[in-house]
């Protein structure tokens, strides 16, 4: 029995406080995803797509398994056919190239579009809610075909990367570490073009805090006038020329900028000049500044200063991603453009599922959403979906999913320092082949 036939058997017998997973990814949501798929079937021989998209799900959760192993953990089949026949490992292949990228995005939108605005206890900042947006990237295999459609970190001579890697660009929910939506890309697209989209999906009454990476008065005038109270924080440039308009005390003043020709011809209706509210305090002995839209009239520049190193939580939220669900996996498994495009969307879904099943769990012990451990909550998910799915008795289900955020609620982490740990090195480019089957050195 696949795991949506056991929820959607079972759907009658759950009270509503426990329809767990039904109300995460309900019906219409995957209806809706499959009829996207350009060749989706209804044939017996062939794997139903709502299966296929639970398979793509269930590689996110299990990255060391081979794909007919998840299949067969999830109890994955086409109804009157063996099993065997359809774990083949190019039949699973050609169900996913039938599937496509677009379900799977499809899904991971709804999720985003649902979950990641929800509001818990504690959330707001000053009546705002508070969101992150920053980039990540991922490679794939080695092959002519990606590295083609991808790229990689090429120069201006002939070194590149040993991996094609693409690009990711993610909104998130501080509080929840929810990801409210996100572009995937080549490599060759920028951050800020990827990030345009993205600031039409934030709610009003929010801040939005970035890296320095995003200064860019298109995308930040368009963030601060696309809705009302939408508000923006990022750290200012080195080098950048600004003069003062107006002096509000120490170490907070509001500036103003010229914006550069290249951006007015890319969109005319910028002005010649904009203004942003510069704000200057120390950290261990070094002057840090951070530039901000919001107004000095109601938020204080100490508030605003604590407030920035909150954009820290977006990179734990990547490193979730990459540490915990791909268990720190190099490059990514699938090698065609459209099935690593489909890979990544799973992926992302997958993680909104944990994140939110983990901040549905703390509201009802009364705890903070990022307190629940992530590695912890995404292994405890996993195995109960393979019971879930194995389960030959729906009557069993109701009372499993009743205690699913009652168990999540042993997984807090104790408050404790994090440890400082350095960030990881870049690969280093290089201007001749890799060579994949070299002997190791002795």
């Amino acid at each position: 029995m696949s795991l949506s036939r056991a929820l959607r058997d079972s759907s009658e017998t759950l009270p509503a406080n426990t329809d767990r997973f039904l109300e995460h990814v309900p019906n219409e949501w995957l209806n809706a995803a499959a009829e996207l798929s350009s060749q989706v079937t209804i044939r017996r021989r062939r794997l139903p797509s709502d299966q296929v998209m639970w398979l793509v799900l269930g590689m996110a959760f299990f990255r060391n398994k081979p794909i007919a192993e998840v299949a067969r953990s999830l109890n994955i089949s086409a109804d009157g056919l063996a099993n065997e026949q359809m774990l083949a490992k190019s039949a699973l292949t050609q169900a996913r190239q039938r599937l496509g990228a677009e379900p799977m995005q499809c899904l991971f939108q709804q999720s985003g579009k649902h979950w990641g605005v929800e509001r818990y206890p504690q959330d707001d900042w000053h009546g705002l809610q508070v969101f992150a947006v920053d980039g990540a990237l991922f490679r794939t295999p080695d092959s002519t075909e990606l590295r083609s459609h991808f790229g990689s970190g090429n120069t201006s001579t002939d070194r590149q990367t040993p991996f094609p890697m693409l690009r990711c660009v993610a909104l998130m929910n501080v509080r929840s570490h929810v990801i409210v939506d996100a572009c995937i890309s080549p490599y060759r697209r920028g951050e800020v073009p990827l990030a345009m989209p993205l600031i039409h999906k934030l709610p009003d009454h929010s801040i939005t805090l970035l890296d320095k990476g995003f200064y860019s008065a298109d995308l930040l005038v368009s963030l601060a006038s696309s809705g009302v109270d939408r508000h923006w924080l990022l750290p200012a440039r080195k080098g950048l020329v600004s003069t003062v308009v107006e002096d509000y005390g120490a170490g907070d003043r509001l500036v103003e900028m010229k914006v550069s020709p290249q951006a007015r011809k890319k969109n005319p209706s910028l002005p010649e000049s904009w203004c942003a509210r510069a704000i200057t305090y120390e950290v261990e002995g070094k002057e840090k500044t951070v530039f901000t839209s919001l107004p000095a009239s109601v938020y204080t520049a100490k508030a605003i200063a604590e407030l920035y190193h909150q954009r820290w939580e977006i990179e734990l939220g990547f490193r979730d991603i990459k540490s915990s669900m791909l268990d720190n996996a190099i490059v990514l498994r699938s090698k065609t453009p459209a099935l690593v495009y489909q890979e990544l969307w799973g992926l992302l879904l997958a993680y909104n599922l944990i994140r939110r099943e983990a901040s549905q769990a703390a509201v009802e012990h009364k705890r903070a959403p990022q307190e629940i451990s992530f590695k912890f909550a995404c292994q405890f998910i996993a195995a109960e979906l393979i019971s879930l799915s194995n389960n030959p008795s729906p009557g069993t289900t109701g009372r499993r999913l009743a205690d699913l955020r009652g168990s999540l609620g042993m997984l807090f982490k104790e408050n404790r320092p994090r440890p400082s740990r350095p960030r990881s090195v870049k690969l280093s480019k290089t201007r001749y082949p890799v060579n994949r089957n070299a002997a190791p050195l002795k």
